[in-house]
């Protein structure tokens, strides 16, 4: 009794849960893949924050605990329309913080952060600090999966009550634009101030989601147009402002264009072979050489097998190796076997979204899945191109790898809605598999017939051979 009361509870436990077992699999793979790699790659933030790697490492084990728990919260949601109802507040939410980054202003308990030369932080109080572009990447993610999910069913509320007084309401264009197209384009505006490269990745994130969810290429192509204008407007802007760099309209445009010159690389080599080296020309020259070139090189020295864990040397190099080149970090310690195995992991929750997809029954939920599937996988693989130097530094970090407790916390959320849903599609598998079951219980009876046919064959070929 014992031994079967053990069965039906330890060796079946990971059989009770409902949501994609490969898709669970991959979230906790990836925990421990950070947990390890933080571990190892943050002696220059135990440096400078003058404490330890333990206790670094213990605070990433709170966060991997803490996001575990936010997997499991959403995982046990059974409504997809609780979703939905939440998904309308994405726009909103984005908005809120966007403002108050773009006024520099506090509201209540948020108030804004000047970090890096550039307005991304938000601050609780006295309390922790939030990304406000990790928050906008999932937020309007299930905010477009509903809005073109109500488009298709023509199911916007506010609209469709304006519509019975205003007939210039109930116009599908009017719709599409109000409730698609004004809040990517006042959503990349408002990230454009602080990141111009967050704005493309994350406008191209919108648009893929509602080119998923059903809007065609041919209706996209003016939305597209208009984008490509709003940026050489700002880019215009920026040029025509007499205001030092840092105090432009939108700051970052100059930086960005800097990083794909390949003009201003020559001129800081050329500033650290002539300049003193302890000039702060040399030493600003010299910071926005020495990360790209150091990524290289970790990746250069990881060879097949890697240096092994703890053998680093670049880290030392690196101040943000746990962040931005975290994948550099994992092939110099874990070689390029350890760099396949993540690449495999995100390529393989690539594959699972789309079963994912293929079976659910509701638009809402399919948009939403792939969506996030898409952004999870986008932001890794761009994380992985930049640290094999295929393009400029965009400070994506790798998905519930990286080092930055926004992020972790936010992909962990989106890995629970997509396990939430999974649990959706299973059933509808577990259903077609049960239509099948009528196979299955008349095998005795077909195989009696099969044995008829045996034994017609074996007594045809006796009578020949009498004849």
């Amino acid at each position: 009794m014992a031994e079967e009361k053990r069965k039906n509870t330890f060796w079946t436990f990971f059989d009770n849960f409902e949501g994609d077992k490969v898709v669970w699999m991959i979230a906790l793979l990836l925990m421990l893949i950070s947990i390890v790699a933080i571990f190892s790659s943050t002696s220059q933030l135990a440096i400078s924050q003058n404490t330890s790697r333990m206790a670094i490492v213990t605070e990433q084990i709170k966060i991997s605990l803490l996001g575990l728990a936010l997997i499991v919260v959403c995982y046990s949601i059974r409504s997809i329309g609780f979703f939905r109802v939440f998904s309308q507040l994405g726009y909103a939410i984005s908005m809120f913080f966007l403002l108050i980054l773009a006024t520099h202003k506090p509201v209540g308990p948020f108030k804004p952060v000047f970090l890096n030369k550039a307005w991304r932080i938000i601050q609780l109080g006295n309390g922790p600090q939030i990304h406000v572009f990790e928050i906008v990447k999932v937020a309007m993610v299930m905010y477009l999966a509903w809005a073109v999910n109500a488009y298709r069913n023509d199911n916007f509320l506010i609209a469709n009550l304006l519509g019975k007084k205003h007939k210039f309401w109930n116009k599908p264009l009017v719709k599409k634009i109000v409730y698609l197209y004004v809040p990517i384009f006042t959503v990349c505006l408002g990230i454009m101030v602080g990141s111009l490269s967050s704005t493309i990745f994350i406008g191209g994130i919108m648009f893929v989601t509602i080119l998923i969810g059903g809007i065609s290429v041919k209706e996209l192509v003016v939305p597209g147009l208009v984008a490509v204008g709003l940026l050489l407007g700002c880019i215009g802007i920026n040029a025509a402002s007499d205001k030092p760099a840092d105090q432009k309209p939108f700051p970052h445009i100059e930086s960005a264009i800097n990083r794909l010159s390949t003009d201003s690389t020559e001129k800081r080599m050329e500033i650290i072979r002539t300049a003193p080296r302890n000039s702060t020309e040399f030493q600003e020259a010299l910071d926005k050489l020495k990360q790209p070139v150091s990524a290289k090189i970790a990746i250069h020295e990881g060879g097949l097998l890697g240096k092994g864990p703890g053998r680093s040397t670049q880290r030392y190099i690196v101040p943000i190796m746990f962040e931005d080149y975290m994948f550099s970090f994992i092939v110099e310690e874990y070689g390029l076997f350890g760099g396949l195995f993540v690449i495999i992991l995100y390529i393989s929750l690539l594959a699972r979204g789309s079963i994912i997809v293929r079976n659910c029954d509701n638009h809402f939920a399919k948009t939403a899945v792939a969506g996030l599937v898409i952004l999870i996988t986008g932001q890794a693989m761009m994380h992985i191109m930049i640290n094999c130097d295929l393009g400029p530094l965009t400070g994506q970090t790798l998905p519930l790898v990286s080092h930055g407790n926004s992020s972790f916390l936010m992909f962990s959320l989106a890995f629970g809605i997509i396990l939430s849903i999974s649990k959706m599609a299973r059933r509808k598998i577990a259903r077609e598999a049960q239509k099948a079951a009528p196979l299955v219980e008349h095998k005795d009876e077909v195989g009696s017939r099969i044995e008829d046919l045996e034994m017609l064959e074996d007594q045809t070929i006796e009578d020949q051979n009498i004849e």
